[in-house]
């Protein structure tokens, strides 16, 4: 797959891969954290989740601003890092009130604006080479793939370490204690029988009080929650390091049109006021579409994470335990790495001995640890659903590559602007998945009343066949947006606009939070309808000017 691409791709791929580990460890039990430490609603939870979210996303713009016309892309980007890594650990210390919580989140939305966008604008460059531009779409699929491997990993991580540390205070995580053990110590919960249960359970007869058991379990998770926090400094470390020893790779990629301008580069590139406004407004056009597809997407980290908590089996069987732990999940994907190796078309006799030989290890290894598992009752936690579009994003990614690779042969390839229409469909469907599973569930409003989880309960297959479907439409929307952005962007502004993709994103996530009060009033299937509709009208809107967005790629 990486055949043929620069060596600075490598570079961005596993700088990234480490970036987007530390991000999705901390995201995976972002939400989970505010409401097992301060006892939230869904509501106000959603709010300061939406916000963070923005400011991830919108600042971007900023950092876009500082690499064209300051600082350059590669300095913007370790200056990224290192302010990431210090909102990571502000965030990792526990005992910590909100107010502490909301500096420690604009320090690493700010670290952020300056890393995300500015790689992407460095990877778009190593592309404005005519030897490897045809490549383009391709090597932002896989960059994206960097992403999703480190994200695939951060849920085991995020929820280990947070099992870990529960284990050393003699507790074990159950979703449903938080909420109920704040509901006692502010006096709203009627009915102490399951919390007294729990804790019985949990405490082993050390603890009886309840109050008292209440306010350890609480402490214990959040300060579980704090350590796995520190996971995501850490990552910070490992991309810093790969970034700077690797600069050779890049070091010709790391110019901006300004330095250009004033090097004379015989490269610089100048269009006229009329083709830096059609593209310009060809940007606008496609932000605002993928503003709702980000609103419905980024609902992985909030309401789903909720469905998955409140809604969805807490314990599965064997057969279906071994998707939902690493230990018997990686060696059966390892061993298909080692399959394709084996079998697939070109490999020389020295990689298919070594893909046998991947193969057949991650078999015996998945077959001893899959012999671990119970018959029955095997736990799973609502953060690890996370980690199925990731994983499905890096699996997927060559079949979509290949996919689109035949049909450009065939001369059928869709354009860039219509692929990101098509994936707008693709993720109205994935929601529609939504309402049929809700279907029949008490409404998260009755639940409130009640405490705990719904007395209905359904597969964790839904969920899964959820985000397999919006993996899809990302596949189909987000690498191809940003690798449109790259090619459309006037010279000057490359970091402003990939900036102001992820601006577009922001908006978008921002939304995905603040629909949360529609969440706590409405019927579940009303609220999933409501994406659907949102994203479908989205389509509608992006084929509309699909000819406008076309005439921009080739102005």
């Amino acid at each position: 797959m990486f055949k043929g691409h620069p060596k600075g791709l490598y570079v961005a791929f596993f700088a990234n891969m480490g970036e987007r580990f530390g991000y999705y460890t901390m995201l995976a039990i972002f939400l989970l954290y505010l409401q097992s430490k301060f006892g939230w609603s869904t509501t106000q939870a959603g709010h300061v989740y939406g916000i963070f979210l923005f400011g991830i996303y919108f600042l971007p713009l900023l950092g876009g601003v500082i690499a064209d016309n300051v600082l350059g892309y590669g300095k913007t980007i370790l200056l990224g890092i290192i302010v990431m890594f210090s909102g990571y650990a502000l965030l990792a210390m526990p005992g910590t009130g909100e107010y502490f919580i909301y500096l420690a989140l604009a320090v690493i939305s700010l670290g952020t604006g300056l890393f995300k966008g500015n790689l992407q604008a460095l990877v778009g460059n190593m592309y404005d080479d005519p030897k490897y531009s045809k490549l383009r779409d391709s090597a932002f699929n896989l960059f994206y793939m960097g992403i999703n491997i480190g994200a695939f990993f951060a849920p085991s991580a995020a929820g280990g370490m947070r099992n870990w540390i529960l284990a050393r205070s003699g507790f074990t995580y159950d979703s449903a204690i938080p909420n109920l053990a704040h509901k006692f110590l502010n006096g709203t919960l009627e009915n102490t029988s399951q919390l007294e249960a729990f804790a019985h359970t949990q405490a082993g007869g050390r603890i009886t009080d309840l109050t008292e058991f209440c306010n350890q379990y609480i402490a214990s998770i959040s300060a579980a929650y704090n350590a796995g926090f520190a996971v995501a400094a850490v990552s910070m470390i490992a991309s810093l390091a790969i970034f700077i020893g690797f600069r050779k790779y890049y070091k010709a990629a790391d110019v901006t049109h300004k330095q250009q301008k004033a090097a004379k580069s015989s490269n610089l590139v100048e269009l006229t006021a009329s083709q830096t406004k059609d593209r310009l407004i060809a940007l606008g056009l496609v932000f605002f579409v993928v503003m709702f597809f980000w609103m419905a997407f980024h609902q992985n980290g909030f309401t789903l994470t909720i469905f998955a908590r409140d809604y969805t089996v807490s314990s599965v069987s064997r057969g279906s335990a071994i998707i939902f732990n690493l230990a018997t999940f990686l060696p059966l994907l390892i061993a298909i790495l080692g399959f394709v190796l084996l079998f697939g078309k070109g490999s020389s006799q020295k990689t298919k001995i070594i893909g046998a030989l991947v193969a057949i290890g991650s078999i015996i290894v998945a077959f001893f640890t899959i012999r671990q598992l119970q018959p029955e009752g095997n736990p799973i936690s609502p953060e690890i659903f996370q980690q199925f579009n990731p994983i499905f994003i890096v699996f997927v990614t060559p079949i979509i590559i290949g996919f689109f690779a035949y049909l450009s042969k065939n001369g059928k390839e869709p354009s860039s602007p219509k692929k990101i229409g098509i994936g707008m469909l693709i993720t109205a469907i994935g929601f529609l998945i939504m309402v049929l599973a809700s279907q029949g569930l008490m409404s998260p409003a009755e639940l409130a009343v009640k405490g705990g989880v719904s007395d209905t309960l359904r597969s964790p297959y839904w969920l899964i066949g959820t985000y397999f479907t919006l993996t899809i439409a990302e596949l189909f929307l987000s690498p191809i947006g940003i690798s449109f952005v790259s090619k459309v962007a006037p010279p000057q502004f490359k970091g402003l606009a990939q900036g102001g993709w992820f601006g577009a994103t922001a908006i978008g996530n921002m939304m995905a939070g603040f629909i949360g009060p529609f969440w706590d009033k409405w019927q579940l299937w009303q609220f999933f309808m409501l994406l659907v509709c949102l994203t479908v009208l989205s389509a509608i809107f992006i084929f509309s000017i699909l000819k406008r967005l076309e005439r921009a790629t080739t102005s």
